[in-house]
């Protein structure tokens, strides 16, 4: 068989296209002006987009704290560029370590409250490089069922490269959690890892919960605060909200959520981040965040101490969206955060559903599988900080008309 077969099956046949997740294969989905995927955006200001000159009230951004058009940020990121140029174009080995970089990840460890922090050209690389970096050969990886993808390639990276043993625990269930521990052999180092609050259904670790159990048997706990930091605990994440900052090991976090640019972290003991810095091949071997990066990343970090209302308002939007939502009856599962699932359960009716509110200049986005298990296909809609009352007055109007036009019920 030659080795395209299969991508020209997966653009002609169904049953191909189902076979890898998809609902149907995207050149079906485009005819019927149901693919959500890919679309160019024209013109952007925080809240709001333009597609082909229609303006939208944007709710599938990440931009929790709306820090992409701060004026202080815009500026930070040009001077870097006027300074440094565009590119270290090198590895931080090497030529790509600028004073910034050190800078960003001494305010990161003291944002997070811990001895030392190391900064990755993308989020993914992350856990992509320190968690293989950081096991050893027998060592044993326990992570929830629904962490994020990079999260699932960082552990198969490391049972590939280290013969590192897996094991998964039912989703943010900590009991199941101490039945896993329970049966490991004592004398393999252990680290549980877990999304601080999850990037699809919006819940958050029971960091109460888990922590403890991690403890009672000589585990390490990791959390991947990616979508935590500027959300929970004043903007400083998942341990900070339960007041235990202190207890959570390792912290991962990306720039391209609410610090408005790309690349992420990881934080924890300095001997330990210091290992993971000689080890991680995705660090090694890529060239280093940019500068005009960086500077956003510093600038971010000044705004959220000087205006901590952003945190305080972001949550308030949530809470006033995920109300109402449940008054209307719509599912939207276990979320406590701003990001919102609307849950559907059926791939053709989430991808139905989105269209209906793009034609109502809603932007949102579907996750159908494999980002999502089949009954959780969903538009994961996302507030920040910087909408408008007015805005959220209007999506929540065109929430409460289209509520019987298809089953998007609870």
């Amino acid at each position: 068989m030659d080795l395209f077969e299969k991508c020209k099956g997966f653009y002609s046949d169904p049953k191909v296209a189902q076979k890898y997740g998809y609902p149907t294969n995207p050149r079906t989905a485009q005819a019927m002006g149901l693919f959500p995927y890919f679309i160019p955006i024209e013109h952007a200001e925080g809240t709001e987009v333009y597609i082909e000159g229609k303006k939208y009230i944007m709710i599938g951004s990440n931009n929790y704290v709306g820090l992409t058009n701060h004026p202080k940020v815009k500026e930070a990121a040009i001077e870097a560029i006027k300074k440094f140029g565009t590119s270290c174009t090198g590895s931080r080995f090497l030529n790509g370590t600028l004073d910034l970089h050190i800078q960003l990840e001494e305010r990161l460890a003291k944002y997070t409250a811990k001895e030392a922090a190391l900064v990755f050209s993308t989020g993914f690389q992350v856990n992509l490089g320190s968690i293989p970096a950081i096991m050893g050969k027998d060592d044993i990886i326990i992570t929830d069922k629904e962490v994020h993808a990079s999260i699932i390639d960082g552990v198969r990276m490391a049972k590939v490269m280290k013969n590192v043993h897996t094991r998964f625990y039912k989703h943010n269930d900590p009991a199941d959690l101490e039945n896993v521990l329970k049966s490991l052999p004592e004398g393999p180092a252990k680290l549980v890892i877990s999304d601080g609050v999850f990037s699809m259904g919006g819940d958050i670790a029971k960091l109460p919960e888990i922590i403890p159990i991690c403890r009672k048997y000589g585990a390490r706990f990791m959390s991947d605060d990616a979508h935590a930091l500027g959300v929970l605990g004043g903007g400083r994440g998942t341990g900070f909200h339960f007041g235990m900052q202190d207890e959570v090991d390792l912290i991962m976090g990306t720039f391209s959520k609410s610090f408005a640019s790309v690349g992420g972290f990881i934080s924890g003991p300095k001997e330990a981040v210091h290992f993971i810095q000689m080890f991680a091949r995705p660090f090694m071997f890529s060239a280093s965040l940019p500068p005009s990066n960086v500077a956003t990343v510093l600038a971010c970090l000044d705004v959220l101490e000087q205006e901590p209302e952003r945190v305080e308002r972001v949550n308030k939007i949530a809470e006033r969206v995920r109300g109402e939502l449940r008054g209307m009856g719509y599912n939207i599962g276990e979320t406590e955060t701003p990001i919102i699932p609307i849950v559907i359960g059926d791939m053709m009716k989430a991808l139905e559903a989105w269209k209906v509110f793009f034609k109502e200049g809603i932007y949102t986005n579907v996750a159908l599988p494999p980002s999502v298990p089949p009954e959780f296909s969903c538009l994961r809609t996302s507030y920040m900080a910087t909408h408008t009352d007015a805005q959220v007055d209007r999506v929540l109007e065109v929430f409460k008309e289209v509520k019987d036009l298809i089953h998007i019920g609870g």
